[in-house]
């Protein structure tokens, strides 16, 4: 494993970290497995924004004795409010979960304190025009958290939180296709061959490039969620390039952009662990990723699941990203495999309690058509 400097902070982090989003939901052996495997191939960062309860003592448990041996991206406005996650900007609560996070993880302090999810002006406002960056200030101040970080989908809002001077570390969605998109268009949005193919472009758009590069000049460090996106790139017949990358390629795309320290592929097995770990030891021909620039997408991303719950809070509390990746699942065989309707079948609430209320819709950063896959499930499964 090789380690770099995360920016300014001058903490030396893995370039291979540990997205923990994938461990919810999991047993405590389990979570206990990939934790230690990370751990054991030199993994010293994790990203915890998760708010349910049990995952966070899952993980506390899997670092108890060698909490030093990680640094910890722990989240603040990520509550665990009537059941289920909720992206939210109360002060009060903000500090009620974060003081969990914090018990249940057995740490008395963070390393990197993330101001959860700052995608709009309105995020923005609520966040730097309150007292919850007061708040954030007070913990960096009495070293509760070492360094304070954002996590955000957005280039605009991103640069605009990093030129405040106070983001010492940015969680930003990185990969080759992200990266063709203008800073008006949502991570999802289609663009014709003209939009891209201008002089200076270079593959990546001038918001994105600009983002990575003020993060550079600001010694602020970048640390890359949805290199992968969701796997969706790994697929030639979902990727918008219309050719299968490998983790290698994304990986390695990631980790040459300006200011970025870290690449964290969610896992929820030791063999992606060390499928994600296997890019140190990838040769320089495994890691090019050149082709990709050179393609034109085919289509967008718009109506894919990314599995990454900002549809939530449900009123229903359907658990809407497992019931999409179990539909998605089932849908890519002729048949669906008795393995899927069984982990389909345990899910506390199924599409079948579906409201069709629409409230997820509106969350929905990819555009998902929830209702009407609610009801392909529902079909589907039976439930």
């Amino acid at each position: 494993m090789k380690y770099r400097t995360l920016g300014r902070t001058g903490m030396q982090v893995s370039e291979i970290g540990l997205g923990c989003e994938h461990l919810q939901g999991l047993g405590e052996e389990e979570v206990f497995a990939v934790v230690d495997e990370a751990i054991r191939c030199g993994v010293n960062l994790l990203d915890v924004f998760m708010s349910e309860p049990n995952v966070r003592t899952n993980i506390g448990k899997a670092l108890q004795g060698r909490r030093s041996r990680v640094l910890l991206q722990g989240h603040l406005c990520s509550a665990w409010l009537d059941g289920q996650y909720s992206r939210d900007r109360n002060l009060d609560n903000c500090k009620f979960f974060f003081e969990d996070f914090m018990e249940r993880l057995g740490t008395d302090y963070v390393d990197i304190g993330m101001l959860h999810f700052v995608d709009t002006e309105e995020d923005f406002r609520s966040v730097f025009e309150t007292e919850i960056i007061c708040y954030a200030l007070d913990l960096k101040e009495k070293g509760v958290i070492r360094a304070l970080g954002m996590s955000s989908h957005s280039p605009v809002i991103a640069a605009r939180a990093v030129e405040t001077g106070l983001i010492d570390v940015l969680l930003f969605s990185l990969n080759p296709a992200y990266d063709l998109l203008p800073e008006s268009a949502s991570v999802d949005d289609l663009f014709t061959p003209e939009s891209y193919r201008v002089d200076g472009l270079n593959g990546i758009h001038p918001a994105r490039d600009r983002l990575y590069r003020l993060c550079e000049g600001q010694g602020t460090a970048i640390t890359v969620m949805k290199a992968l996106a969701a796997g969706v790139l790994l697929n030639a017949e979902t990727s918008p390039f219309g050719v299968a990358l490998t983790p290698a390629q994304c990986i390695h795309y990631a980790l040459t952009r300006p200011a970025v320290a870290s690449v964290l592929p969610g896992c929820s097995t030791p063999a992606e662990v060390r499928r994600s770990v296997a890019y140190e030891e990838a040769s320089e021909q495994e890691r090019d990723y050149s082709v990709v620039l050179s393609q034109m997408p085919k289509y967008s991303m718009r109506g894919k699941c990314m599995y990454c719950n900002h549809c939530l809070p449900c009123p229903a509390h359907i658990d809407i990203a497992q019931v999409n990746k179990y539909l998605d699942l089932a849908q890519a065989g002729a048949q669906a495999p008795d393995t899927v309707r069984a982990h389909y079948g345990a899910l506390e609430q199924h599409a079948s309690d579906c409201i069709r209320c629409g409230s997820c819709e509106r969350n929905c950063p990819f555009d998902v058509p929830v209702r009407s896959r609610m009801q392909t499930a529902q079909e589907l499964f039976g439930l």
